[in-house]
């Protein structure tokens, strides 16, 4: 329960939300406009929607932001050429109206809807898609999608044909096809070449950005940024979707985002009517509202065991330049393959399930949970929860044990590390701390550091300031190229050793040339058994030590109408611009 004091400051925070003045009024339509019309159910426009952020955005910017909170809000005010539909997987028009494919596969010409304007009403076009794609092929820029964008060793060129046609020319083929063009954010170049030109890009839209300085393609534009407590959206009366009944989209007025980092807190929020939807649920706080669901008006979802998957990795990097010695003497037997063998032969992932997820989750052995057909590998080997399996392999490497049971390494120095992960996940805290309780088993003295998200993420990507992490990923397709920045050498992600100039280990190499080879595989059959390949050598050598991956636990009011939770990303925002409210 709140207290009186802090009841009055959430009405406070409540009111406020409530009197920020109506957006701007949707722009008729014009002539030779090219809207796409949807087939949703049709609904009432007006109304906002207030959602919790587990933690605030770092940045406002698509083309550096790589945290869940950042690209959730920016993805509301963005949009990409072709898009992959969350609830059907399948790929449909976007900013692109269609495209066609040569016979060789090497040439994609798109067409772009005539009449297209960004969010700050200046018109859009060939220009701007062109300009975009310069900038997330920049090496200097180090754009997280710029792996997608070298096929067969070689960047992707594109050119404008004119103002509504670009062409997207490809060294070799592309296996997964028009799926390309998904997750690249169309930027306006009449608000970012000059800061691109002068080497402040990575400056530019930082969360302090006058709202008038920000525009995009999607369904909602900037209108409000208060540190620490909210981030407002608007409607852009310019977006390119109208319904059935010529209206055009989005619905809703406004999207309030704010800032909650405890889980309890939002929770709270959500049950007490603060929040209008909540995303990542834990198993426990999904149970938790089923039992007061009738008396609440609000509807919960299982969608199913999702894309993200939770892992233990070690700092491989190298660290020579870094003035990090004491790290650096760990990583004598971080980086043993039997090392990191034994670890996840440790790991009680169906405790993890159990008492992280209360079933609400998969085990996970590799990067793809068992749910996932396609581009699972059913032959993987899945090696259970053995302590003595641990220990004998630990032995067979040099290890031994102490009188009191600790492990040792080859120099009888005790073998401890410190696993951080972030604060604001509820899950991954009780993760580590049942990682440690199972390396207790096998005699390492692992201690669990929570840190705030943005810590994490410094010392992972950055200062490498850290021994060993409980971090995950959410992958935004199934289609394996999604991941292409985690598993290639020199891939933004590369998560256990960042910035690698050439693959630091042969089993490394062997994933860049596996990766690469299907990325250009046409045939759906050969590609599934090249990522076999890849899941095969991900699994023998241990740079991730997969845990668990939960359902998809959502909620929503229950007169949120279109409401479609979906397994990929963004699970209860992807259709923003279909949300509305049920008027009674």
């Amino acid at each position: 329960m709140f207290g009186p004091r802090k009841l009055l400051q959430i009405l406070t925070v409540t009111c406020a939300l409530v009197s920020v003045t109506a957006a701007a009024q949707n722009a008729p339509p014009t002539t030779g406009e090219d809207l796409q019309r949807v087939s949703e159910i049709a609904g009432q426009p007006g109304g906002q929607i207030v959602v919790a952020l587990r933690a605030e955005p770092k940045t406002l910017n698509p083309v550096v932001a790589a945290d869940n909170p950042s690209k959730t809000v920016i993805w509301r005010m963005m949009a990409d050429l072709v898009h992959i539909n969350r609830a059907s997987q399948k790929t449909e028009p976007a900013v692109a109206k269609s495209w066609t494919v040569s016979r060789d596969g090497l040439h994609y010409t798109l067409k772009l809807r005539r009449g297209l304007k960004f969010s700050d009403g200046q018109p859009a076009d060939a220009d701007d898609v062109v300009f975009s794609f310069h900038v997330y092929m920049d090496e200097a820029i180090h754009a997280p999608q710029r792996d997608l964008l070298t096929i067969g060793g070689r960047p992707i060129t594109v050119r404008k044909v004119d103002a509504q046609t670009v062409m997207f020319d490809l060294s070799k083929p592309y296996g997964a096809a028009e799926r390309l063009f998904d997750g690249f954010a169309i930027l306006p170049r009449h608000l970012l070449e000059q800061p691109y030109r002068d080497g402040k890009l990575l400056q530019a839209w930082n969360l302090g950005a006058d709202p008038k300085m920000y525009a995009g393609l999607g369904p909602f534009r900037l209108r409000e940024y208060v540190p620490g407590e909210r981030i407002v959206l608007e409607k852009s009366p310019y977006y390119w979707k109208d319904d059935s009944r010529g209206t055009r989209l989005p619905y809703l007025d406004r999207i309030t985002f704010v800032f909650v980092p405890s889980d309890d807190a939002q929770i709270l929020r959500f049950q007490n009517g603060d929040t209008d939807l909540v995303d990542r649920l834990s198993a426990e706080d999904f149970s938790t509202l089923q039992r007061s669901g009738a008396s609440r008006k609000y509807e919960l979802a299982d969608a199913g065991p999702s894309l993200e998957y939770n892992f233990l990795f070690f700092n491989l990097n190298d660290l020579n330049a870094k003035s990090l010695s004491a790290i650096s003497a760990k990583q004598t037997y971080f980086r043993q393959t039997a090392f990191r063998q034994a670890v996840s032969l440790a790991v009680d992932r169906d405790a993890i399930v159990r008492l992280v997820y209360q079933g609400k989750g998969v085990p996970l052995w590799n990067q793809l949970a068992s749910t996932n057909k396609l581009w699972g590998d059913p032959e993987l080997p899945k090696p259970q929860h053995s302590v003595g399996s641990a220990k004998q392999l630990l032995g067979n490497a040099g290890f031994s044990w102490n009188a009191s049971g600790d492990l040792l390494d080859a120099e009888h120095n005790k073998v401890s590390f410190t696993i951080i992960t972030s604060s604001t996940s509820a899950a991954r805290v009780k993760m580590a701390t049942l990682l440690q309780d199972d390396l207790r088993q096998i005699g390492i003295d692992a201690r669990v550091v929570t840190l705030e998200f943005r810590a994490v993420l410094d010392r992972v990507l950055n200062s490498h300031d850290y021994e060993a992490c409980v971090m995950g990923l959410s992958s935004g397709d199934a289609d394996p190229n999604a991941d292409l920045n985690v598993w290639l050498s020199d891939g933004s992600t590369h998560l256990w050793d960042m910035g690698e100039p050439k693959p630091a280990t042969t089993w490394e190499a062997e994933i860049d040339k596996l990766m690469n080879q299907q990325m250009t595989t046409l045939s759906p059959v050969e590609r599934r058994k090249l990522y076999y390949r890849v899941q095969e050598i991900v699994a023998q050598y241990r740079p991730l030590i997969f845990l668990a991956s939960p359902d998809v636990l959502v909620g929503a009011k229950a007169n949120l109408g279109n409401f479609q939770p979906a397994v990929l990303d963004d699970h209860i925002l992807w259709n923003a611009d279909y949300l509305y409210w049920r008027r009674n």
